[in-house]
């Protein structure tokens, strides 16, 4: 069968269609905010908006540009150099809010170097993996080395802090090493080492400690750490099969925290109600599928496992933002992909679905 000429169209689509469901639900979400905050209900919007014009844009230039180019020793540890730079870099900038995970130009424009740490380390993987599938047995040259860099990005995040963003890193991460042929054993030898370390995270640490006692008795301090997911729930609850409508969710004014961010889908189950937040699962569904086939699809191992990584990191942080705003896992900040107001996670997605676009270009 000949290659196929153009992108997988299913793909293209469905992004396109988050991204349209997304800044429709930004605004709704935001504009009562925005108007007390900046005299304009169209502030977040307008980012979100010019966010996605710029994604868009990457996403069609990245689809045209050839995966081999970043199948190199020469990209590859660059790409890795300058994200490290840009981790470290938010510790030498003011912080907000007691964390340092944005690097501000003005007071307008922000950017997250974690978000970029995503696509770099799938891509690194992907490169250090595809010429060792034979020896994955091989802690000390293949495993280690290729762990190395993720620890590295890891402790770097969890340092600034964000928990959330470094399971998602972390996931993709023990995933693609599954998939690249890694032994189980080794598997349960880095959930035995992570999970005392993930567990002090979340012990020794006050606040993430109260998240948790909330997660288990969400009912216990319902006007102090409870409060996020209680109105997360009541949102959710109140929206029914159809919701109260399109712009009329009473949770987003000043009840439920960060509506247009963390909790966007809390707001999307209020005012589209139980279809409508099916309807945004039954998306993510299909880009999953979607970038899967790619993956059993392709031939070549490097382009095999980049198509995994970024597939898996953008279902891995989809499945972390729903489960927390339905209380199926404790309270963390992470953005729902495409969809959130954020205008680094929605641009850096956008651009690692172009490039994911660029490989189903491959299949026969």
């Amino acid at each position: 069968m000949a290659k196929r000429v153009g992108v997988d169209k299913w793909l293209f689509f469905t992004t396109l269609s988050l991204v349209v469901v997304g800044l429709a639900m930004v605004f709704s979400a935001s504009a009562v905010m925005a108007q007390a905050r900046f005299g304009s209900p169209y502030t977040f919007l307008g980012r979100q908006a010019l966010w996605a014009l710029l994604g868009v844009i990457a996403m069609v230039v990245l689809m045209r540009v050839d995966y081999r180019h970043y199948n190199s020793k020469f990209f590859i540890y660059t790409a890795l150099g300058v994200t490290l730079l840009l981790l470290l870099a938010v510790f030498v900038v003011p912080g907000s809010h007691a964390t340092h995970r944005w690097i501000r130009f003005g007071p307008f424009f922000t950017f997250q170097p974690s978000e970029i740490a995503k696509p770099m380390l799938a891509m690194y993987l992907a490169w250090f993996l595809h010429t060792r599938l034979n020896a994955m047995r091989d802690w000390k040259h293949t495993l280690l080395p290729a762990v190395l860099p993720a620890l590295i990005f890891l402790a770097l995040i969890v340092k600034e802090p964000d928990l959330g963003t470094s399971l998602v890193l972390l996931g993709m991460t023990v995933l693609t090493l599954v998939l690249a042929g890694m032994e189980w054993r080794y598997l349960l030898g880095i959930v035995a080492a992570v999970s005392p370390i993930v567990a002090a995270l979340l012990i020794f640490v006050p606040w993430r400690l109260a998240r948790m006692k909330v997660f288990l008795h969400p009912e216990a301090d319902p006007q102090g750490a409870g409060f996020h997911i209680n109105q997360s729930l009541i949102a959710v609850g109140t929206g029914g099969w159809t919701g109260r409508g399109y712009m009329e969710g009473v949770q987003k004014l000043f009840y439920l925290p960060e509506p247009h961010t963390d909790f966007i889908y809390a707001n999307i189950a209020e005012e589209l109600g139980f279809l409508g937040a099916i309807f945004i699962l039954l998306l993510f569904a299909v880009l999953g599928i979607r970038g899967l086939r790619t993956v059993f699809l392709l031939r070549d191992p490097f382009a095999r496992l980049l198509a995994f990584g970024i597939t898996m990191t953008i279902l891995i942080q989809a499945f972390f933002n729903m489960s927390v705003v339905v209380a199926l896992l404790p309270t963390k900040g992470i953005p729902l992909p495409f969809i959130s107001s954020g205008g680094t996670s929605l641009c850096i997605m956008l651009a690692s679905i172009g490039i994911l676009l660029n490989l189903t270009r491959e299949i026969d």
